[in-house]
């Protein structure tokens, strides 16, 4: 047998911390290899000879492979002998070749008990990588049975593996054709992806990155048949495959496989030369290659590296700040410098950065927008980084974002932002409640928004755009930047292995005051940018918001992709956006209607309309209580603890963090009834307006483009329209009604133009809904308890509703109006 390779690290079970993995406090990238199946023996063994085992294992580690994954589950011996060479072993539980019996149960085996076996075989080895449940359950199968089936059969094997070893890290190796899978229970992601274009891979790892969230993401199979690609181009593939892997962020790959000797399916397979050795282990170009590539993960360091100025603004944050700036110091990256702001901090902040190598400088209390300015004004270095005082980086932070920098053209890049484990009970639950600083995504790869707390810029883009409006002083300065830059044309990264440690808010009290002045912030952002905003007075984003658990709304579906017949190679899980009617329990508004229907009910006691009143209210309540318990109960805790209390405190800071925010609303401005644009009114009826312009010829964009920018600098909220709306513009007069314009442009020759334009007044749904339910209310009460006060009073708010939405659209009907009428002066 071979002799062990001399100077291994010691073997620690590895853990998942964020998006990568860990032995002890050392990051753990996973190189490895397949290995196997092989032919079995005359008693049906499938790895009997063990001596050939030390062989191929000590030329692994001599390659510097440090992980092996077996497909079915190995003798003990197998991981003893990896032990010894320093390997780490993903075992397989064979779940696909037991799903058929979900389908036909006549003689179906004990699972449960086939599994308990297999499990205590190797629960606890130390070389034990992790547990795959299983590996690419036939797609003809999940469609038969139904993705949720599926999904309730893995979860059930995930259970049973943690109550036999509960400290074995478990996932399940997916590939395209099924990836609509949910399964958010399992520690990491595992993919099976063969994609020869490297474009391609770079893009489906950033889209395993979205489906993964918060876990790590590992490739359970990349290779190239060198049988018929050739053998140097099966060497240069895997080169740049792990390269691409490892600098998309993932936390490992294996390749497939490490020897042509194959056996498969009853038989032995000799039309494919995957292996990185022939059938007799005889290495081929590709095991040079990949020990190379393995070497250099993550980056390679005869990469040039840009020099970084990280900046670090801080008011009062002795508490967190000294493990800030050990973190940064602990970063890996040639060439970097940190900045710190201290910002009229009265505590102990300066002294404790004094005690490390940055470059200080205090200012008085101007605000975190004023320091970031300060900050990167006295950057030196090509990129701007920012942190936060109560955040630290993972050690290859800069080197994911300037990465990102060197292979995109993004003017901006940001990263995750993780809580730390062990950071208390309730920072557990603030982590997975609404409402934390979250990237919003345009697709995989692209960003609207990146939070200020782990976030990258050209230091030439922050000259463009003027840097940080100092008026934002304690949040919305990032989401400011963010819009200036989209604005400007220029697009906005985000790399998924750019982590950064964020502490979320350890008490329920700091949490609501939190809650409480971001919605101050939101008052702002809508004064200075009210198109980014709609009727309702929130923000409207192109991508989706990412978050570690969503609140769902109750009536919400899903939609997969099959291709016809069930054949796409990629099959997507598609949910599409909730509408207005479903959503509207989940805004900080609805917490209004609650408060309504409160009133009435009291107001209605002992009175027959009570039952009727109490039952709505009850409705009312449910809506938001439904949702919130579905977020608390699907939320995924990495502590170890009382699951019930973080599940209860979760649910409970889901229904708390509306009524935080619409407070702040209320407090600062941006109330369901406020009035934007002109005082004046014009009766709001449909209208069409019609006028030839003789002159130059104008592009419909060009006439539209020149009425926005007349709307916008008379303070009137304006919005485009989207693709598939069959309107250009809306003019809000605020939440409850405004206007939409249409434009129509007919070329009459060269020179002259007939212009056509269609305004018409555009209501909220929810406000008519509402004014026809508070009528309701008011005729059944009085015609029931003949209680003219109670019925007085309901009347005479659907009565305002109305009254307010007729203002509404006659107020932006005048604003658009007036803008027309500016058009038509100058196009004459």
């Amino acid at each position: 047998m071979a002799q062990p390779v001399v100077g291994l690290p010691s073997i620690r079970r590895a853990e998942v911390r964020g998006k990568f993995l860990y032995t002890g406090a050392a990051k753990f990238y996973v190189h490895g290899v397949t290995y196997g199946t092989f032919r079995p023996n005359e008693h049906g063994d499938e790895y009997p000879d063990l001596e050939v085992i030390g062989q191929d294992f000590g030329q692994m580690a001599a390659a510097g492979i440090n992980a092996v994954r077996i497909f079915t589950m190995p003798p003990r011996p197998l991981l003893d002998i990896a032990e010894r060479y320093g390997l780490r072993v993903m075992v397989g539980l064979s779940a696909e070749r037991y799903v058929g019996y979900l389908i036909d149960r006549k003689n179906a085996p004990d699972l449960e008990r086939l599994v308990r076996e297999k499990i205590r075989m190797v629960a606890g080895h130390p070389a034990l990588l992790c547990y795959a449940l299983g590996n690419e359950i036939s797609p003809q199968l999940v469609r038969w049975l139904g993705a949720p089936r599926i999904e309730r059969y893995l979860h059930r094997l995930y259970k049973i593996v943690k109550e036999e070893d509960p400290g074995g890290l478990v996932t399940y190796v997916n590939f395209p054709t099924t990836e609509y899978l949910r399964l958010e229970f399992l520690d990491l992601i595992s993919f099976n992806v063969y994609l020869e274009e490297r474009d391609a891979l770079e893009a489906y790892v950033a889209r395993l990155h979205s489906i993964a969230g918060d876990r790590p993401v590992i490739l359970g199979e990349v290779g190239l048949d060198s049988l018929r690609n050739g053998r140097q181009k099966q060497a240069d593939f895997l080169r740049w495959q792990i390269e691409s892997a490892f600098g998309g962020g993932c936390a490992g790959t294996f390749v497939f496989s490490w020897t042509d000797d194959w056996y498969r399916g009853g038989e032995d397979t000799h039309d494919w030369a995957f292996g990185l050795t022939d059938e007799q282990r005889r290495p081929k170009p590709a095991l040079a290659a990949v020990s190379s590539a393995y070497c250099d993960v993550p980056f390679s360091d005869d990469r040039r590296w840009p020099r970084v100025s990280v900046v670090l603004c801080t008011h009062n944050g002795s508490r967190t700040v000294a493990e800030c700036l050990e973190g940064l110091r602990r970063l890996d990256y040639p060439d970097f410098e940190v900045i710190v702001v201290d910002d009229g901090s009265r505590d102990r902040t300066a002294e404790i950065a004094r005690g490390h190598p940055v470059q200080l400088l205090s200012t008085p209390h101007v605000g975190l927008s004023a320091a970031r300015n300060i900050g990167w004004q006295a950057a030196t270095g090509e990129i701007v980084a920012y942190i936060d005082d109560d955040a630290y980086p993972d050690r290859h932070w800069l080197r994911y974002l300037a990465y990102a920098f060197q292979t995109t053209s993004h003017a901006a890049i940001g990263g995750p932002n993780l809580p730390p484990a062990n950071d208390g009970l309730v920072a557990d639950c603030v982590a997975r409640a609404p409402g934390g600083p979250m990237q919003v995504l345009i697709s995989d790869r692209e960003a609207e928004h990146v939070p200020g707390c782990n976030m990258a810029f050209r230091r030439e883009t922050l000259s463009a755009v003027g840097g940080f409006d100092p008026r934002f002083r304690t949040a919305g300065d990032d989401v400011d930047v963010c819009w200036k830059i989209v604005q400007r044309g220029l697009t906005i990264g985000f790399h998924p292995g750019a982590v950064v440690w964020h502490h979320r808010r350890n008490s329920v009290r700091a949490y609501w005051r939190q809650q409480y002045g971001y919605a101050k912030a939101e008052a702002m952002l809508e004064a200075k940018w009210p198109e980014k905003y709609n009727g309702a007075g929130h923000m409207i984003w192109t991508g989706r918001v990412y978050a570690a658990v969503k609140s769902l709304p109750l009536l919400s579906r899903r939609r997969i992709y099959h291709g016809v017949w069930g054949t796409a190679p990629f099959q997507s899980l598609y949910q599409p956006a909730a509408g207005w009617l479903s959503s509207l329990p989940l805004m900080p508004e609805w917490y209004l209607v609650v408060m309504l229907m409160g009133i009435v009910t009291l107001a209605q006691i002992n009175k027959p309309t009570w039952s009727w009143s109490a039952v709505l209210l009850m409705l009312c309540l449910l809506a938001s209580i439904v949702p919130a318990c579905r977020a608390g109960c699907t939320a995924r805790f990495n502590s170890p603890g009382p699951q019930l209390s973080r599940r209860l405190i979760t649910t409970m800071l889901y229904l708390s963090q509306p009524m935080a925010r619409l407070l702040g609303r209320l407090r600062f401005g941006l109330t369901p009834w406020r009035w934007r644009g002109p005082r004046r009114f014009t009766p709001p009826y449909p209208r069409r307006l019609a006028w030839l312009r003789r002159g130059h010829w104008q592009s419909p964009d060009d006439i539209l483009r020149s009425v926005e920018r007349f709307l916008r600098k008379s303070r009137a909220s304006v919005r485009r329209g989207a693709e598939f709306d069959a309107w250009d513009l809306h003019v809000h007069g605020g939440s409850l009604a405004g206007v939409r314009l249409t434009l129509a442009v007919e070329d009459h020759g060269r020179t002259t133009q007939l212009i056509r334009l269609r305004v018409r007044p555009a209501c909220a749904p929810w406000a008519l809904v509402a004014t026809a339910l508070l009528t309701l209310l008011a005729v059944a009460v009085f015609r029931i308890d003949h209680d003219w006060v109670t019925a007085s009073g309901l009347a005479g708010l659907g009565l305002f509703l109305l009254v307010r939405t007729i203002v509404q659209a006659g107020s932006s009907l005048t604003a658009t109006l007036a803008a027309i009428r500016f058009q038509q002066h100058r196009t004459r």
